[in-house]
């Protein structure tokens, strides 16, 4: 049953690292597997490596945490291809309701997380408001056109794959912002396999050493990184308000008009169907998944 659990966490995990705005590192921190997750990766290095051949590939599996690994990741991936479809077509067909969703499942993630912090002090009200900062001003960035070099690819990859193990930070949005991410994700969907080899690479060689830094930071300053973290998490709010005006449009290299620039308004000023009470109800719905959830979170039962 843990497996199973385990297994359906990463699935969450994989949905929500597919939505520009949405942070899979959220999903993992309110379910109470962020800190083993982050250091079961910092430990995956030569020296472990090593025990495959010098203890065998029993000792190896125990210091690396493999079930642990193997099940929450079969998850993610699992979300990643199947889903990514899904997705896309919801946020071209509903994109208020589903923005408003993740909204809800943001600002109910952001308490949680919020409360985890034992001693609010004035370095850590000081983190929270730059995080808020830094993840507000990464918003409103006008996504760019860039290589699909495979070197490019795999660096975009690396990148992305940090911020996706960041709650608040959503690492498919840091991928549009590099312009890739429309471009990975129609790769999954369609199986090319090059693309996902060096994007699967650069995610790898990313998550190994990032992994390492917050594992570090959770261990000699929990409360000023979780209050951070908490920042991130409201600022990308502006990413998934659902109500948004478009400024300023471009072409695509493939020929797509796509918003450029876009400003956050209120439902009321909305130009077309505002669909308020479904986005309210979907809203409540987000808030209340991420409620059920934190109830799986083993922090949660020992408080």
């Amino acid at each position: 049953m843990n497996r199973l659990l385990l297994y359906l966490k990463g699935i969450a995990m994989g949905a929500a690292d597919v939505v520009p705005g949405v942070s899979g590192g959220t999903i993992a921190f309110i379910t109470g597997i962020y800190e083993e997750l982050i250091e079961t990766l910092s430990k995956v290095d030569l020296k472990t490596f090593k025990l495959l051949l010098t203890e065998g590939f029993k000792s190896f599996w125990k210091e690396i945490n493999g079930n642990f690994l193997i099940f929450l990741f079969a998850g993610i991936g699992t979300s990643i291809v199947s889903l990514s479809k899904l997705i896309s077509y919801l946020l071209e067909t509903y994109p208020i309701l589903v923005w408003a969703f993740f909204f809800g499942l943001i600002v109910a993630s952001a308490w949680i997380i919020g409360k985890t912090v034992s001693k609010w002090s004035i370095v850590s009200i000081i983190g929270l408001i730059a995080g808020v900062i830094i993840a507000y001003m990464i918003t409103v960035i006008s996504p760019a056109e860039t290589s699909e070099e495979y070197w490019f690819i795999a660096l975009s990859g690396a990148i992305a794959i940090c911020a996706m193990i960041l709650p608040g930070i959503s690492g498919s949005f840091i991928l549009l912002l590099m312009g890739k991410y429309k471009f990975i994700l129609t790769s999954i969907s369609e199986m090319r396999f090059d693309v996902i080899f060096f994007f699967g690479l650069g995610c790898i060689i990313g998550l190994l050493s990032f992994a390492r830094f917050l594992t570090w930071l959770f261990k000699n300053h929990k409360n000023i990184t979780i209050a951070l973290l908490s920042g991130f998490m409201i600022g990308s709010l502006n990413k998934v308000w659902p109500w948004k005006t478009t400024l300023e449009t471009g072409i695509d290299r493939h020929g797509e008009i796509i918003p450029i620039v876009q400003e956050s308004v209120s439902p009321f000023n909305f130009e077309g169907e505002s669909n308020l009470i479904y986005a309210i109800i979907l809203a409540v719905l987000g808030a209340s998944l991420i409620l059920v959830l934190n109830r799986f979170s083993p922090d949660s039962k020992e408080n």
